[in-house]
């Protein structure tokens, strides 16, 4: 029987995907660097679990030989894609994460030819960063395209930022922020471009960030202008601003390890199930070609549990052979509309 690996399984967003997908009748392995939380989760919901770095390819190589897919799910991404992306390569086996960080989606576009070679699909951003928002800027780009620009708009309404989160930000922040500008990824400093949205309640501010739809998007709908903008909660903005004052400093790695202590000795393991339940996201899209302009809106559920949703499925059409070798974002594999299957999820043209 088919079946897949989450690696990372017991961090926040991990530990949301393996009890969705008990829920859903499915016994994925489980597997990560710390065995002892293996250990109570495996036996909490009766699953199997294999304890290893990534670091440690003979065990990695020997995980993946008892399954299909991984849903890799062990952040800072950029510091654990490549060797579990590799190992998928290597031992033919497909690979989905929930990363939203654009250096990992461009070095995965390099490994596009190899991924064919061996049959294998790589599909990073399979859930909230990028699924929604790519799913919405294939739609609008399918209705004008001509268009040369884009932009993303995102809010998320009675959620809250994870550990794991928050601590790639912070191994990302040296990165600055990114746009896309003629077909190429550019750093622009943070807070460099800030916005007012009306979502239909009113306008909120934004600021551009370098959200994973920077690189995907592109991919997706050729359209090589990307720009994305984000609301954050009020510490975010003064974090965002600190790093443009005191930069370097905070760019060092025992200053960058220093603050992913702190988060994850003071900071909450994520939004509570109340949250994840009531809270919401909007996304809006807009498109030009210098002349006409077309924007479409979307509401998805929390961001964190719509990542659950989404990964699952991608991993559950993948065991059951629908998937396409070499890179892939969501929406140019399974299209615009596969993030209208869920729940709670509505898209009306503005």
């Amino acid at each position: 029987m088919k079946n897949f690996l989450v690696y990372g399984s017991y961090g926040y967003t991990g530990s949301l995907i393996v009890e969705q997908a008990v829920k859903q009748g499915l016994k994925p392995l489980l597997a990560g660097r710390d065995e002892k939380q293996l250990r109570a989760q495996a036996e909490k919901f009766g699953l199997e679990y294999r304890a290893f770095s990534v670091e440690d390819t003979a065990a990695l190589d020997a995980a993946l030989l008892e399954v299909d897919a991984v849903l890799h799910c062990a952040g800072p991404f950029v510091l654990t894609f490549r060797q579990m992306a590799e190992a998928c390569i290597r031992m033919g086996r497909h690979y989905v994460d929930i990363s939203g960080e654009i250096e990992e989606f461009e070095a995965l576009t390099t490994m596009d030819d190899e991924a064919k070679r061996a049959g294998v699909m790589l599909l990073p951003g399979g859930g909230f960063d990028v699924v929604p928002s790519d799913c919405l800027s294939a739609y609008v780009a399918g209705k004008l395209p001509s268009a040369t620009h884009l932009e993303l708009y995102i809010k998320s309404i009675g959620s809250g930022v994870s550990r794991g989160t928050a601590r790639s930000g912070v191994e990302n922040s040296h990165r600055e922020g990114r746009i896309r500008r003629d077909g190429k990824i550019i750093s622009v400093p943070h807070l460099w471009g800030v916005k007012d949205v009306d979502f239909g309640r009113g306008p909120t501010r934004l600021v551009s960030m370098g959200w994973g739809d920077v690189s995907t998007a592109y991919h997706s709908t050729g359209i090589p202008n990307v720009t994305v903008y984000m609301g954050f909660p009020s510490v975010m903005f003064g974090f965002m601003r600190l790093t443009r004052v005191m930069g370097p400093l905070l760019y060092t790695r025992a200053a960058r390890d220093f603050i992913k202590w702190f988060i994850g000795k003071f900071f909450a393991p994520g939004p509570t199930p109340e949250q994840n339940k009531n809270g919401f996201s909007l996304l809006i899209a807009e498109v030009t070609d210098g002349k006409n302009v077309f924007r479409a809106k979307l509401r998805t559920p929390e961001a964190y549990y719509l990542t659950a949703l989404t990964s699952l499925e991608i991993v559950k059409r993948i065991l059951a052979g629908d998937l396409k070798a070499g890179f892939q974002t969501p929406s140019r594999v399974y299209g615009a509309d596969f993030i209208l299957q869920f729940a709670g999820v509505t898209r009306e043209d503005l």
